[in-house]
């Protein structure tokens, strides 16, 4: 066979092999040497729980965000009703959502004791729209949680200037944002709290199940520390009450690993966001935003017949995903008087998320665009 013959044979299995929306162990895997040493590490120390490999990532994640603290907890869930409860949140208190979001973050205030309060997105950004907040908050509002959707920056200064006048916090759900920033100020360092999390899939992802409370307020961090451990203190007395929490060696140690990888990462994802927009701006479809300090966890685009077109373009193997088929008030656990909020209700009908972790996506743009096309065209 010529080296051409050969050339051409490997590049007609390329272009069939199955695309998956996103696959976490090939950036374990990426990453293994640096993983295998941490988990030897952790193995060899005889420390599990809280011990120096947490210590140790709540210092260098804060340091990374620019931040006073971080507080490793056991996922974001966790992380976003600890900070809740740390800011003194609870039963009867009404806290303002984004409808279009995963149920985790109405879930966490729900855990919290407090009541989720749904506001409309923006149609472009998708986040949290600045109007729609002003319209919920009421006499019971006490925070505000907006979600950096898809690693795209919400708007924090009209969002904070709301919050700032009416005097309640904001507590920023960075699950799908880690590393992004607004004009080179890190998200999760912009509110009084900010709750991350590390599941697999996220630009930082462990391998299993984490998360971090971040903030710069001493106080905040202390009694989220205690409530990620049943509310003890160092004495072994239960001072106020909390959970199950805590984020373990293992995972602390392999996030230590990923962390100085995120920026490079990050990158990559903005490089695939930005051939994408440009292979796709002849479509007559929904773009997410341009956003230069965006982290594109998801790349979402917006079409007509979205479930037909998932299934044409698994037809032809590339898998996308469809992440929230529901607006949150649209959930039975979370229904509100059978309230509407159309931009969320209409975008969660639409929004197909295509792939954009890098080493899925890599080398896979043209043939991810052309089979999005074909399928459009049924």
């Amino acid at each position: 066979m010529s080296r051409e013959t050969s050339q051409s044979t490997v590049s007609r299995a390329r272009a069939t092999e199955l695309v998956p929306q996103a696959d976490p162990a090939r950036r374990l895997n990426r990453f293994r040497p640096a993983i295998d040493v941490a988990v030897r590490r952790v193995l060899d120390s005889g420390y599990l729980l809280l011990g120096p490999e947490i210590a140790a990532f709540e210092a260098e994640f804060a340091r990374y965000l620019g931040a006073r603290h971080a507080v490793a907890v056991s996922s974001g869930t966790s992380a976003l009703s600890i900070a809740l409860a740390a800011l003194g949140i609870g039963a009867g208190d009404e806290v303002i959502v984004p409808a279009l979001t995963a149920p985790a973050t109405a879930n966490a205030v729900c855990r919290a004791g407090a009541i989720p309060i749904f506001a409309d997105v923006d149609p472009v950004t998708r986040t949290l729209d600045p109007g729609a907040v002003e319209a919920a908050i009421g006499p019971r509002t006490t925070a505000i949680v907006p979600v950096h959707l898809h690693g795209i920056p919400a708007a924090m200064a009209a969002i904070l200037d709301i919050a700032g006048r009416r005097g309640v916090p904001v507590i920023e759900d960075c699950a799908q944002a880690h590393g992004a920033s607004i004009d080179g100020r890190m998200l999760g360092t912009m509110g009084h709290a900010a709750a991350f999390s590390f599941y697999p899939t996220k630009n930082l992802g462990a391998a299993g199940d984490a998360g971090a409370i971040v903030t710069s307020d001493p106080a905040v961090a202390e009694r989220a520390r205690r409530m990620r451990s049943h509310g003890l203190d160092d004495h072994g007395v239960a001072t106020m009450v909390g959970e199950t929490g805590r984020m373990d060696e293992l995972q602390a140690a392999i996030l230590r690993a990923l962390l100085p990888h995120l920026d490079e990462a990050n990158a990559e994802r903005r490089a695939l966001a930005a051939c994408y927009c440009h292979e796709l701006s002849d479509l007559q479809i929904g773009l997410p935003p341009w956003h230069d300090g965006a982290a594109y966890h998801q790349f979402a685009v917006l079409v007509e017949q979205r479930d037909e077109v998932q299934a044409r373009m698994a037809e032809r193997g590339v898998l996308t995903g469809i992440h929230y088929a529901r607006a949150l008030h649209q959930h039975p656990a979370f229904a509100q008087d059978g309230r509407t909020l159309p931009v969320a209700e209409h975008l969660c009908a639409r929004l197909l998320s295509l792939p954009i972790q890098p080493e899925v996506a890599t080398g896979r743009i043209a043939q991810v665009v052309a089979c999005l096309k074909a399928s459009l065209g049924g």
